[in-house]
């Protein structure tokens, strides 16, 4: 593509006359992936500086460079250089326009929320499916669309990579996109020039305060997605959560709303909830319709709500929900039953002071047998959290491990006491060897017993300060069921 035409989505009175003719070949913010003939955005990271790789980038090959209106030109340079005010508001104009404007071609739904967010992305897949809508996902467990599997670095990619994706979405004709939008994503434009068709707000609790410093700034962050909506498109909310309730005024989309206790487009009553799964009334569009899943937890009706809410938007018919809902076989690494007799294990996410309660609090209630939870918390994350993870642990475990989860480069150790520093009891053990930990839980429980095991999900791996190892909760709990079995 021609560098004049990428610089006129920029502004297009100021290179309406741009003299260089230059062939881009791509577009690059990260040094490493320069190419020859690559358009190179400098662009500031919370420890490091754009200008400090862009000599590297043109020694690799870059044909021109982006930079900060402010930064001063190497006079080393010989290629062209451009100054933005703003170089990550340039680089998702320059994303968008490099690919075609995908979003225009793909009817793209982006999820926020503090929890529920990759829940409601694989609903909405799966009542997509039922009636043989195609559709792509980008999200925390990987990036999917058709028979293509990505991993995924980070919940929502950077704009390059986001809207490389949408257009590869729409080149294997996908219909829709369903996406996690995360604060961090929100806060650094990530998702500038997407023209989202809906937005789903499921909650908002303590997570990332270590990024944003405070609840407020964590859902100004989340707002983004609702003020920047269009009046065609759809903004549905949850009426539960405060924070939901808040935005209603601040978009102009068509607004839907969704609850359990409040008022709402969309409400669930006649709850019936057990370790076996959910039913549930839903009044919606006039009429009642009972709804059944696998699936458990109140939270989880929530979930189904927000997914609901979007279907019908669409014009999906209610009977074909129901039928998707009956057949959804959960998402992995939330609420994850481990196959066994005797012993009910679940491997949850739930990496949040809400996000925990709610998964112990729901196998508390559907259950009298002893509940003991296995936990630990990320290093080099929202340290304020870990107290507050202690105090909902105490609040329903009969038993408690702290273990460790992702320290990266923290002290294990300490992170444990962070989290021990929340508990007003003793009745805990600290067993920092994750596999040992879940191993001590299994020995030592009961016929049918509940072990959750929280924090990692799906993940399958522990970083460390010097190594990244594989390490997978379902399989390390699998492993000793199986052994357990033997003896």
């Amino acid at each position: 593509m021609q560098l004049t035409k990428l610089l006129r989505r920029l502004d297009k009175e100021r290179f309406a006359t741009y003299p260089i003719a230059i062939d881009i070949s791509s577009l690059c913010s990260d040094s490493k992936k320069v190419i020859e003939g690559s358009l190179f955005v400098a662009i500031n990271g919370t420890k490091s500086k754009g200008r400090d790789f862009i000599m590297e980038a043109i020694e690799k090959g870059a044909a021109c460079v982006i930079t900060p209106r402010d930064e001063a030109v190497p006079l080393s340079a010989k290629v062209p250089y451009v100054s933005v005010t703003d170089t990550r508001y340039a680089l998702f104009l320059l994303a968008d326009e490099f690919y075609g404007h995908p979003s225009g071609k793909i009817k793209v739904i982006g999820v926020t929320g503090t929890n529920g967010k990759t829940t409601i992305t694989y609903l909405i897949r799966h009542i997509l499916n039922e009636v043989n809508f195609s559709s792509g996902i980008i999200g925390t467990i990987q990036y999917s669309f058709k028979n293509t599997l990505l991993p995924a670095p980070n919940t929502t990619p950077g704009p390059i990579e986001l809207q490389s994706l949408l257009a590869r979405m729409a080149d294997a004709g996908c219909q829709y996109c369903i996406m996690e939008v995360s604060s961090h994503g929100l806060e650094q434009q990530r998702t500038g020039a997407i023209d989202f068709k809906a937005a789903i707000f499921t909650n908002l609790t303590q997570d990332h305060l270590d990024y944003h410093q405070n609840l407020e700034n964590y859902f100004q962050a989340k707002a983004r997605l609702f003020t920047m909506l269009p009046s065609d498109s759809y903004a549905i909310i949850n009426a539960d959560c405060p924070f939901g309730r808040r935005l209603i005024p601040l978009t102009q989309g068509k607004v839907i709303t969704y609850g359990i206790t409040s008022a709402a487009t969309l409400k669930a009553h006649d709850l019936s909830l057990s370790l076996e799964g959910s039913e549930f009334v839903v009044e919606a569009q006039g009429s009642q319709v009972a709804m059944k899943t696998s699936l458990i937890g109140k939270h989880n009706v929530l979930n189904i709500l927000a997914s609901i809410a979007f279907a019908l938007t669409q014009g999906i018919k209610i009977a074909d929900i129901q039928k998707a809902m009956e057949s959804f076989e959960g998402v992995p690494g939330r609420l994850q039953r481990l196959e066994c007799d005797q012993k009910n294990i679940y491997v949850d996410y739930a990496h949040t002071p809400d996000a925990l309660e709610n998964v112990l609090g729901i196998l508390r209630a559907l259950s009298k047998k002893n509940l003991t939870v296995v936990f630990g918390c990320g290093g080099e994350r929202d340290c304020k959290k870990r107290p507050l993870m202690g105090q909902v642990a105490e609040k329903y475990a009969d038993r408690i491990i702290i273990t460790s989860d992702n320290p990266r480069s923290e002290n294990p150790e300490q992170i444990a006491k962070d989290i021990a520093s929340g508990l007003q009891q003793k009745r805990y053990e600290i067993i920092l060897d994750r596999r040992e930990a879940i191993r001590q839980a299994i020995v030592k429980s009961h016929a049918h017993d509940i072990i959750l095991i929280a924090g990692k999900g799906h993940e399958n791996y522990q970083i460390f300060k010097d190594k990244r190892i594989e390490f997978d909760d379902i399989m390390v709990a699998a492993e000793y069921v199986k052994q357990r079995g033997k003896e």
